[in-house]
C-alpha cells in the first residue's frame, strides 16, 4: 500500500530529541558533569512513542501492532543480541586483564620518539579489539596520563591522541555498537562495511600519526608491568574471525569462550564463578543501547507508517533539486548522521535514528549498502570524537582535569577524518554498474 507522506508523522522523533538534547543543556549548564547523561534515551523516548501511537491512531493505523512489530523486526533483535554478546566479551576481557596485556604491551615496543603516535595507535588496537570507545578510554587514559607527565607532554595533546584513537578503533570495529547498528540498519555485512570504512579511515589514521610524531618530543618512558601476553589471543581471535566472515553470534561466542578458557589458566583467583557473573555483567552493561533500539524500532516503524520517513525522503530529494547522483546522496546521509550526533550526543542513537532514512537515500542515488553504513558510522563519529558534551571527552576530561573544550581542539583524527571523508564523497564518480550491485547481508 502506498504510504501518504506526512511531516507531521515525524513530529515524535523530533519530541524525542528535543527532549533528550534539551535536558542535556539544561543539565549542563546546572554544572553536571555529564549533563547528557542525565536524562537517559530511553525514558526520554516514552513521550515520543505515545505522540506517535496517537498520531498512527488518528490516521486509522493500528498503533499497537505496528510498535510491536517494529520492535520485533528481526534485524532489530538480532542487534540487540549481538550488543549483549559484544558487552559480555568486552566485561569478560577486561576482568582477565586483557585490555592491560595489550596496553602494557603496546607501550612497550614504543621508541621515545613515537609516544603519542604510540598511544594513538594503541588506543585504535584496543577500542578495535573490545568495540567501545568508552572502555578504550577508560582503560588507557590513566596510562596516557603518567607518559604525559613523564614526558613533560601537554595533557590535552596526550589524552586528545587517546581519544583519537578510541574513535578510530571504535568506528571501525566489528562488534562496536555502531558498527552493528549501522550495517543491520542499511542490511550490508559486516566484512563488507569495514573494507568501505578501512579505505576511508586509514589514510586518517595515518595522517594523524604523523602530525602526532612531529607534535611530540622525544622522550624515554617505562612501559607498565605487563601481564601475559598470552590474554591478547582471543581479541585476535574475534578480530581475525570477524574479518574472514564468520557470522558475529558465532564469533562472539567464540570469543567470549576463549576469554573464559585463557582467564582459567592465566589470572589467578578467576574461577567459573567469576565467569559467569563477568558475563551478566557484560549484558548488563548493555542494558540502555538494548532497550534503546527496541523502543527507536517500535518509533521508526510508526513514523514509517504515518508516512514520516517517505515525507523526509523526498524532502531530500527536493534540496538536491531532483539529481539521483551519488554525491547528493552521500552528502545527504553524512548531514543526517552527523546532525542527528550534535542533537543526541550519542553516535549510536543518531544512528539507530537516522538508519531507515539513510537507506531510504541509498536506494533513491544508486550508493551501496556499504557504503551508506560507512559513512552513517563515520560522521557520527567525527562529531561525537569532538563534543563537548559527548560522553567520551566528558570522562576523559574528567580523569585528566582537562577542560573538555580544550580537548575538542586535540581530537586531531575526527578532524582529519571528516576532511578525508569529505574528499572521499567529492571524488569522481565510480561506474554506475559498481554502484548499483546487490549486497549481500
Amino acid at each position: 500500500m502506498q504510504v501518504r507522506p506526512s511531516a507531521v508523522a515525524l513530529t515524535p522523533l523530533l519530541l524525542f530529541l528535543a527532549l533528550f538534547f534539551g535536558a542535556g543543556i539544561w543539565f549542563t549548564l546546572r554544572g553536571e558533569a555529564m549533563g547528557f547523561y542525565q536524562l537517559r534515551a530511553p525514558v526520554a523516548i516514552l513521550p515520543a512513542l505515545a505522540l506517535a501511537a496517537w498520531l498512527a491512531h488518528r490516521r486509522g493505523l493500528k498503533a499497537l501492532d505496528t510498535l510491536l512489530a517494529g520492535m520485533g523486526d528481526s534485524n532489530v533483535v538480532l542487534m540487540c543480541l549481538i550488543f549483549l554478546l559484544a558487552g559480555a566479551f568486552a566485561m569478560v576481557s577486561k576482568a582477565i586483564g586483557a585490555v592491560d596485556a595489550v596496553v602494557a604491551l603496546g607501550l612497550g615496543a614504543l621508541p621515545p620518539a613515537l609516544i603519542l603516535p604510540g598511544l594513538f595507535l594503541v588506543a585504535g588496537f584496543v577500542s578495535l579489539s573490545i568495540g567501545t570507545s568508552m572502555g578504550t578510554i577508560a582503560a588507557v587514559v590513566p596510562i596516557a596520563l603518567g607518559v604525559a607527565d613523564a614526558a613533560g607532554l601537554d595533557r590535552a595533546l596526550v589524552v586528545g591522541a587517546v581519544i583519537g584513537g578510541a574513535m578510530f578503533g571504535d568506528n571501525l570495529s566489528v562488534i562496536s555498537d555502531t558498527t552493528i547498528a549501522a550495517t543491520r540498519s542499511q542490511g550490508c555485512g559486516m566484512r563488507d562495511k569495514f573494507r568501505e570504512n578501512f579505505r576511508i579511515a586509514l589514510p586518517a589514521a595515518l595522517a594523524t600519526a604523523v602530525l602526532l610524531g612531529f607534535l611530540g618530543d622525544a622522550a624515554p618512558v617505562d612501559a607498565p608491568d605487563a601481564p601475559s601476553k598470552w590474554l591478547v589471543v582471543p581479541y585476535l581471535a574475534v578480530l581475525g574471525l570477524a574479518l574472514g566472515g564468520l557470522n558475529v553470534i558465532v564469533v562472539l561466542g567464540i570469543g567470549i569462550a576463549l576469554a573464559g578458557v585463557f582467564g582459567f589458566v592465566l589470572s589467578p583467583g578467576y574461577d567459573w564463578q567469576a565467569f559467569a557473573g563477568d558475563i551478566y555483567g557484560g549484558y548488563e552493561s548493555m542494558v540502555e543501547i538494548t532497550l534503546l533500539s527496541l523502543l527507536i524500532g517500535g518509533l521508526a516503524a510508526l513514523a514509517r507508517a504515518g508516512g514520516g520517513l517517505q515525507w523526509l525522503a523526498d524532502a531530500i530529494a527536493r534540496f538536491a533539486r531532483g539529481r539521483t547522483g551519488r554525491r547528493a546522496g552521500e552528502f545527504s546521509i553524512a548531514a543526517l548522521s552527523a546532525l542527528g550526533d550534535a542533537f543526541t550526543a550519542n553516535n549510536t542513537v543518531a544512528i539507530l535514528v537516522g538508519g531507515g532514512v539513510a537507506k531510504d537515500i541509498a536506494q533513491r542515488h544508486g550508493i551501496t549498502p556499504k557504503r551508506s553504513a560507512s559513512l552513517l558510522d563515520i560522521f557520527a563519529c567525527v562529531v561525537q570524537g569532538v563534543l563537548p558534551y559527548g560522553a567520551q571527552i566528558l570522562l576523559a576530561g574528567s580523569l585528566a582535569a582537562v577542560s573538555p573544550l580544550a580537548l575538542a581542539g586535540k581530537v586531531y583524527y575526527c578532524w582529519i577524518l571528516a576532511a578525508v571523508g569529505v574528499g572521499f564523497m567529492l571524488w569522481p564518480a565510480r561506474r554506475a554498474s559498481a554502484a548499483t550491485l546487490p549486497e549481500a547481508a
